[in-house]
């Protein structure tokens, strides 16, 4: 039986995602596999044509709000190595702010940099990467790639370190490059044509399967939904992204008792153990146990 977990607030019901559905390209699953350093890095890689020694380990949906007045960004999968550091976003539909909101990310990872005490002669060169399914630019191009030129004289850049890049997944058969193809194919079509794409969806449906990983993707759901029901969305960012059910259980400890007992039992639903479902929402082990014997009573 397909796995649903109904979420509802405002009196308007919101379903999310059965994992068996899940794709690689879905928000949670596309940063949870990106936790692997050998796909992030071979991803990057293939996508850039680059060469990377070792990556730090990955941040998940990184928050960075400077200011308590400022607009903070939530990035999908931001990454470093000694001198580049990479905001890799996904995009399964298109949004007219697109531009600008490569923009404003970049200068956050800035911000973010020089928070640490650094120059600005020490800013590493930084990468804003949005793989989208289609053509944000209608010019039929898999890849599109921005950097600060003169006007004046096309070929003097102005070396600020920044690049922009925005794929368009539908229009894998023009890439030239068979690897960075088989990446864009994969994305828009999840078709694996490749080792690489291959190792990628092997993993995907491998993660489908573990029981902490669906346990994760329960509570970033319900974390979701309670930031949103709130609007708090910032503050409930950073235990959302580091995947911790200690984050979830704060979230829900602010709700109602009857909260947490309905989300015991989306918790029995799905299979989750007592122990899960305690962690989960709170509730002792006993308490856990008599949700369970009095929906069976039902």
């Amino acid at each position: 039986m397909t796995t649903r977990l109904l979420l509802n607030y405002q009196k308007k019901e919101k379903t999310m995602k059965p994992i068996e559905e899940l794709t690689f390209t879905d928000d949670y699953m596309f940063g949870y596999v990106m936790r692997n350093e050998e796909i992030c890095k071979g991803l990057l890689e293939r996508l850039l044509g680059i060469k990377i020694q070792r990556l730090e380990f990955p941040t998940l949906q990184k928050t960075i709000a400077p200011h308590y007045e400022s607009k903070g960004v939530r990035l999908d999968v931001y990454v470093q190595d000694s001198s580049r550091v990479f905001d890799i976003e996904i995009q399964n539909s298109l949004h007219d702010d697109l531009p600008t909101r490569t923009r404003y990310y970049q200068s956050m990872m800035d911000i973010d940099l020089l928070l640490k005490g650094k120059q600005y002669s020490e800013l590493k060169e930084s990468f804003v990467i949005f793989v989208c399914q289609e053509d944000f630019f209608e010019e039929n191009l898999p890849c599109y790639t921005f950097s600060n030129l003169c006007h004046e004289k096309l070929s003097l850049e102005l070396g600020d370190k920044t690049h922009k890049i925005i794929f368009n997944a539908s229009a894998f058969h023009q890439e030239k490059d068979v690897e960075r193809k088989s990446i864009l194919e994969y994305i828009k079509n999840k078709k694996s044509t490749s080792d690489f794409t291959q190792k990628i969806h092997q993993i995907v449906e491998r993660t489908k399967e573990n029981q902490a990983f669906r346990g994760e993707y329960m509570a970033w759901g319900l974390a979701e939904q309670d930031a949103e029901k709130r609007g708090y969305n910032a503050g409930v960012a950073d235990g959302i992204s580091q995947g911790l059910t200690q984050g979830l259980a704060q979230g829900i400890s602010q709700g109602a008792e009857q909260k947490a007992i309905e989300t015991a039992k989306q918790g029995l639903l799905m299979n989750l153990s007592f122990k899960q479902i305690s962690e989960l929402t709170g509730l002792s082990l006993e308490t856990v146990e008599k949700i369970k014997n009095a929906e069976h009573a039902n």
